[in-house]
């Protein structure tokens, strides 16, 4: 069980990682947060989680680029949950290296750390954007692998470079490939903070990029259940495991979900520099959770209607809202 064992989470700052702390210690677990370094001494989302978190956390500031650090942070852990990436797409296509840096080598650097400490498990963090867009649906985890980013094709080398590490040296890597995460918290850069955010500060023209692609959502908490789910058992150690609803939603139609909610006589406009270039475009992501149901028992408890519903409850907070620069496009 790892709840009897040191964790450490990197990425913790963020959207998703922020989350799996919460549940984590709610759960009475030991946790180290690993946040990246910064002057202001920042923690990121940990700044605003309950005080009764905060108190029960041990944190470390580092650079996963960093590999003395990060094996300075994993020293005296049992389980690594390695969420620390770069993540936005529209920003791979002009910075590229930076995601080599990070997706890469910090992966690397973590799992060197866990051969060389002796770690008992090794929880990656994938994307259902390694798949590209799909040649057949549901998408098992048996599809082949389509960098159609920079972003993607990042992910693609991190994930293979972690299974490496298990078939080479037996290192206790699971690989958890969550399809589109959304939720309290998520970044301004992803399509449902982009259209809230506008919505809520009373703008009614929503710009967005391409509306018929397809994605397939999870509401965080299911996410993290998910996360949690591939650690527990061993059975999903040296796979690649979906996190996946197995339901599917065009961003057009996802709009007007949110739209209905918030106001409907707002509209969507389209907006060129928001479209990804055309071969770069993953069209349709639907995912298969048969894997995950099968090795876990882990199924999504949130329908989307109930996590959207969710999440503009979080953002209407003015406490919340106010971290978001809704005025500007996020890449």
């Amino acid at each position: 069980m790892i709840f009897r064992k040191k964790i450490l989470i990197t990425g913790a700052d963020g959207f998703i990682g922020s989350h799996l702390v919460e549940e984590l210690v709610l759960r009475g677990c030991d946790v180290r947060a690993f946040v990246y370094y910064n002057s202001f001494n920042s923690w990121g989302w940990l700044d605003h989680v309950d005080p009764v978190v905060k108190k029960n956390l041990d944190f470390f500031a580092g650079d996963v680029r960093d590999p003395h650090g990060v094996k300075e942070a994993m020293k005296g852990c049992d389980v690594v949950f390695h969420l620390a990436a770069l993540i936005g797409i529209p920003y791979s296509y002009h910075s590229p290296d930076t995601y080599i840096d990070t997706n890469i080598k910090g992966t690397l650097n973590v799992l060197q750390a866990a051969r060389e400490l002796g770690l008992s498990r090794v929880v990656h963090t994938s994307t259902s954007e390694v798949y590209g867009t799909a040649r057949f649906v549901p998408i098992t985890e048996n599809h082949p692998l389509q960098g159609q980013s920079p972003y993607a094709a990042s992910k693609i080398g991190a994930d293979q470079l972690a299974l490496s590490f298990y078939r080479s040296f037996g290192t206790p890597v699971s690989i958890a490939r969550p399809f589109n995460t959304y939720g309290p918290r998520q970044s301004a850069r992803a399509v449902i903070p982009a259209i809230i955010t506008p919505l809520l500060a009373g703008i009614t023209e929503i710009k967005l990029g391409s509306v018929h692609p397809t994605r397939d959502f999870n509401f965080v908490k299911d996410t993290v259940n998910g996360f949690i789910a591939v650690a527990e058992h061993e059975t999903t150690i040296g796979k690649e495991v979906n996190i996946a609803s197995q339901k599917e939603i065009s961003i057009g139609h996802l709009a007007t979900e949110i739209i209905t909610q918030i106001n409907p006589n707002a509209t969507i406009v389209s907006d060129s520099i928001r479209i990804r270039p055309e071969k770069s475009e993953v069209e349709r992501l639907l995912g298969s959770n048969e894997l995950i149901h099968k090795l876990t028992g882990w199924k999504a408890a949130y329908s989307l209607k109930a996590g959207i519903r969710e999440t503009i409850a979080w953002f209407r907070n003015e406490n919340n809202l106010k971290h978001y620069k809704w005025n500007r496009y996020n890449v």
